[in-house]
């Protein structure tokens, strides 16, 4: 069939299969290579049906216009080039090679010995050469058609300090969602269904942040332990959405989540994982960067080029100081934003991205890149600040512009509602925006992004029910996860049915979702931990595609999840209504002028202000905090507008016994305390207690108290 298609030299840019409406345009970046063959297959993507040399090679990028290729049609690529592992080159055109900005993929990969640029068991391990084709087991890169019709202008996502960020899986949110049809259920068309959008909008969250959606592979390993990568950090293509998570619609359906969802006022932000791919280290797979230039992609250990560096422990890493790499992924950042819809991206391992000869740099590529690029500037943009190399922790390092995932934030509160002495000093940091750790370079309190669970550990269910972890099911000898998870059980390990256990487990939780929705900083939830999921102590649940992960809605219906869940509405819509609950700017401490009234005052029990002694004192478990109303007078909005609301008395004791606070003397209102299990699922945070004009308050052992003073807003 090759002799019958037409080729031309096309074009270098744009890189990938470019449709225009008469032919497709093909381009690859190969800086090494001597050849590179396009190769077509039929629409199962089993039969090779052409194979055309690209006629042109210019700046390193080889090019070839055919035009009577259409959209559908599957390919893929053959590297010529040296096979010498030693100088970094691993170069076999046996091996059918995914393209690095295909925006679609067609089939799943499926293990094979072939998909290996080495003989499996060879004496020589990977310096030997195997000459099988690959093919029949690779997926194959989409040609697509990008129309598609917006129903409006660009969303213009939410300001960061009204941000309410909601941690999700794409295929486990809806996998057991009784309103969503089965055939869609797992799919991210199902996330846009009705019933899952009114449901985000009704529980006051104003982003989703979706777990890698980006086409990944299912580990080896894994495989051959009848497990799955469920969490997806194992990509190997850029552009295309996991095949497994789309339906009928294909790529479109996440075009139309972005649409549906922006017309609700959510943003969408994706999980993306830049650090590393899935061909892992020098005994993996060569599916797609290996195959075109590995000396280009990968980070290579200085001289000695057959190994990688490896700040992951996945096993390489990608050289974004590769202007090509670089490119590839800022390309695919302003792609997912202008073609598909996303408002913003949370980055893996964000430390590695910024290697400069193997430390973190402030200034490396790829954060310039993303500085001075207008498009990603306006992008929400969320670093996971470590990575598992020398120097990774990085918290509080990362560039103005960039919000962190906070997890002394995480490690601070666990320890405070788990008893441990000595966390007041950073416990008050932590409630007021971490400033310890973000106020420098004119950066905000939303720096901040606040958590105390995440998809990697514990559930909130399971950090009140556990003292350890527990993944036998992973099949890795309970020895994966980490063991450092400052949580506890209440006395039994896992379920029980303990009245008095399974009382003090919900008030916990619902301390912890209090502190984390009355923070200063971007709170971040996770799915399901708004009524109660459980993982079954599980705290590395990565490899668990079942129902063990899948979030189980009919919990839900129970007396406790219909609880907590009311408990967590009402918290987010008090936070969105009150701006005192996320200030702009962090608190200074002094007094508003005009007035004797400081914008944050700490209390003892006893009524008066903290002192420096008082902060030392170890077994001290309760404190006070004054946040002023008034100070809205000197907070204003961007616009100069003053910010005045009310003043509230946030009142948290994690000790064994009650303690009779001292409050200023005032007419105060309580509108939640922990102690108390809420009479009404549906009441608002509006309907709260009066409790008269008052001068004290008893906080519970182990709880959390809110009081609003009355007439406090000028």
């Amino acid at each position: 069939m090759a002799g019958e298609l037409r080729v031309l030299p096309g074009l270098p840019h744009p890189l990938g299969a470019t449709w225009d409406g008469a032919g497709t345009n093909f381009a690859l970046f190969s800086a090494h290579a001597s050849k590179v063959e396009l190769c077509l297959f039929d629409e199962r993507g089993r039969r090779e049906t052409a194979r055309i040399e690209l006629p042109e090679m210019t700046h390193e990028i080889w090019h070839g216009y055919l035009p009577d290729v259409r959209p559908g049609q599957l390919y893929g690529y053959r590297v010529h080039g040296p096979y010498a592992p030693d100088e970094g080159h691993r170069f076999n055109a046996n091996k059918l090679l995914i393209d690095p900005y295909a925006k679609a993929l067609a089939g799943r990969l499926e293990w094979h010995d072939s998909l290996f640029g080495y003989v499996i068991g060879h004496r020589d391990g990977d310096l030997s050469f195997d000459r099988r084709n690959s093919a029949r087991y690779v997926p194959k890169s989409v040609v697509i058609d990008p129309a598609y019709t917006w129903g409006r202008d660009r969303h213009l996502p939410r300001s960061w300090d009204e941000t309410v960020v909601y941690e999700m899986h794409a295929k486990g949110f809806t996998m057991r969602h009784p309103d969503v049809p089965a055939a869609e259920r797992g799919t991210i068309g199902a996330l846009s269904r009705a019933p899952i959008v009114d449901y985000l909008q009704d529980l006051g969250v104003t982003a989703i942040e979706l777990l890698p959606i980006h086409a990944f592979v299912h580990d080896r390993l894994l495989f051959d332990r009848g497990l799955r990568n469920y969490w997806g950090y194992n990509s190997i293509g850029f552009f295309a959405p996991h095949p497994e998570y789309l339906g009928r619609n294909g790529i479109n359906e996440v075009k139309t989540l972005a649409q549906i969802l922006h017309d609700n006022n959510i943003d969408l932000i994706l999980d993306v994982v830049y650090n590393h791919t899935a061909e892992g280290n020098h005994l993996g797979p060569t599916l797609s960067f290996r195959g075109i230039d590995n000396r280009s992609y990968y980070y290579l250990v200085h001289g000695n080029e057959r190994f990688y560096n490896d700040f992951t422990g996945t096993g390489n890493a990608l050289e974004l100081r590769h202007p090509a790499v670089l490119r590839m992924v800022t390309d695919s950042l302003r792609y997912w934003m202008t073609e598909m819809g996303v408002d913003g991206f949370r980055f893996d391992l964000a430390t590695t991205l910024a290697r400069v000869h193997g430390s973190y740099d402030q200034h490396a590529g790829f954060l310039d890149a993303v500085a001075q690029d207008p498009l990603l500037t306006d992008a929400k943009l969320i670093a996971e600040p470590w990575d598992t190399g020398m120097g990774g922790y990085q918290v509080g390092a990362f560039p103005p512009g960039w919000a962190e995932w906070n997890d002394k934030y995480r490690d601070n509160i666990r320890r405070y509602w788990k008893g441990d002495g000595g966390q007041l000093p950073e416990l008050a940091s932590r409630l007021a925006g971490s400033a310890d750790v973000y106020d420098h370079r004119g950066r905000r309190p939303w720096a901040s992004v606040n958590f105390v669970t995440a998809h990697d550990g514990f559930t909130l269910a399971d950090l009140v029910s556990y003292n350890g972890k527990h993944n036998e099911a992973n099949g890795e000898g309970n020895r994966d996860g980490t063991d450092n998870n400052h949580s506890w059980n209440h006395g039994v390990e896992g379920a029980t049915a303990d009245p008095a256990i399974v009382g003090l487990r919900v008030r916990q939780m619902r301390n912890f979702l209090a502190t984390l929705c009355l923070s200063q900083g971007v709170p971040m939830l996770v799915a399901g931990d708004e009524f109660g999921r459980s993982q079954l102590g599980n705290n590395n649940a990565y490899c668990q595609d079942n129902e063990l992960s899948w979030v189980d809605w009919s919990l839900l219906n129970s007396e406790r999840g219909r609880g907590l869940h009311s408990f967590v509405r009402a918290l987010l819509q008090l936070r969105q209504r009150h701006q005192v609950f996320h200030r702009e700017h962090f608190f200074v401490g002094r007094i508003i002028p005009g007035t004797d009234v400081r914008d944050v005052l700490w209390l003892r029990p006893d009524g008066q202000a903290m002192t420096e002694a008082d902060w030392q004192v170890g077994h001290a478990r309760a404190l006070g905090m004054l946040l002023s109303g008034e100070a809205g007078q000197m907070h204003v909005s961007a616009r100069g507008i003053p910010e005045p609301d009310d003043t509230f008395l946030l009142l948290l004791n994690a000790g064994v016994e009650p303690i009779d606070f001292t409050v200023p003397e005032a007419h105060w209102h309580r509108v939640f305390d922990t102690v108390f299990e809420p009479q009404d699922p549906d009441a608002t945070a509006d309907e709260d207690a009066d409790l008269g004009t008052t001068d004290a308050y008893e906080v519970g052992a182990r709880a959390f108290a809110l009081l609003r003073r009355d007439g406090s807003a000028p």
